[in-house]
């Protein structure tokens, strides 16, 4: 028994001294005086002028995120239909695509601010029709818009700005009347720059102090209304007199803004926009005063021009929205009647705020 303990102890002390020995992690090197530890790291100096470049970028970045407000959506809906030939409640295969993008940059800087839009629309469907005695699927445009928009603005007084605005619009492809008339060889009725509208206009601009309600109203005595239209084999002439490819008027206009967002997440966003060009120099080149003609009716320049949108965005989810879009147009130099269109579209929606 005694040589038992004897080995058991013997054991335990050589096991020891071989678990030290793998668990050591530095060299050490020790005196009766001195120990010291070598752990294989490098020391580095920090310059004092690198911290110092570094809080000014990010003070920099701070400050144009400041100054800088950017929104920018995008949208793409599209539904498809589709019936087999026995289907007897009768029906026709359709298929609709829409993108719709919207940007919007504002830069403050100081009693100077500029506001920077763009958006566009397009859309296409795709309807069978018959088409010389056959059945075929046949593409046609719904939806077309491109419009961008500037307006650098100075502060004057309280919730007060005076500047400019210049807005143009246009759309992207050929249009025409009714399904098939490409096909048929009917003449389209619009094309890009075909309409081509620029409105600018110089004057004041009343920003309502009510984050529940930001309505924006642009008064401007001094504005320009030109219309063009570069292809001249369409059948609308859009009231550019003949053999001309541009009218410009002179007159006064009113623009009023509201852009609202509901909700924590922003699930419902309004906004709409009022336009009005009163015109009364029809040819800004020689300034000459409209004069009635036989064919042409002194009020048709009276009457103003007035342009009304509409746009409701519903989010069901942070990738998935509903969006309705209304809009009233009234030109009488175009056609004497009021102008309408309205859509109700669901689909995929991306959101980028960097604020």
């Amino acid at each position: 028994m005694k040589k038992f303990s004897t080995l058991l102890a013997l054991a335990i002390i050589f096991c020891a001294t071989d678990l030290s020995a793998q668990v050591t992690a530095d060299e050490v090197t020790a005196t009766a005086d001195n120990v010291s530890f070598d752990s294989g790291m490098k020391a580095s100096d920090v310059d004092a002028n690198y911290v110092a470049k570094a809080k000014i970028k990010a003070d920099r970045m701070a400050i144009r995120k400041e100054r800088n407000t950017i929104d920018f959506t995008a949208n793409l809906h599209g539904s498809l239909t589709a019936f087999s030939k026995s289907w007897q409640a009768a029906g026709d295969n359709t298929i609709t695509i829409l993108a719709n993008v919207n940007f919007s940059h504002i830069f403050k800087k100081g009693k100077f601010t500029i506001t920077n839009t763009a958006s566009a629309k397009f859309g296409y469907n795709n309807m069978r029709m018959e088409l010389g005695g056959e059945q075929r699927g046949v593409w046609f445009k719904n939806v077309d818009e491109i419009a961008i928009s500037t307006a650098p603005q100075w502060a004057m007084v309280k919730n007060w700005t005076y500047g400019a605005n210049v807005k143009f619009r246009t759309q992207f492809a050929p249009g025409y009347g009714a399904r098939g008339d490409k096909q048929n060889g009917v003449s389209r009725v619009s094309n890009f720059m075909t309409p081509g509208y620029l409105d600018a206009s110089v004057g004041f601009t009343y920003v309502l102090p009510s984050e529940k309600f930001p309505l924006k109203v642009n008064l401007a005595p001094i504005a320009m209304s030109a219309t063009y239209r570069n292809d001249l084999s369409t059948s609308n002439d859009y009231g550019v007199p003949a053999g001309n490819t541009s009218k410009y008027e002179g007159g006064l206009s009113v623009q009023l803004d509201f852009d609202k967002t509901w909700g924590k997440n922003g699930w419902l966003r309004y906004r709409t926009t009022a336009y009005s060009f009163y015109g009364w120099i029809t040819d800004i080149a020689s300034m000459r005063k409209f004069e009635p003609t036989a064919d042409k009716l002194e009020y048709e320049h009276v009457v103003p021009t007035v342009r009304w949108e509409n746009t409701i965005d519903i989010k069901a989810t942070k990738y998935i929205s509903t969006q309705i879009y209304f809009q009233l147009y009234y030109n009488k130099a175009e056609i004497d009647k009021l102008q309408v269109s309205s859509m109700l579209s669901v689909g995929l929606t991306y959101t980028f705020k960097n604020k």
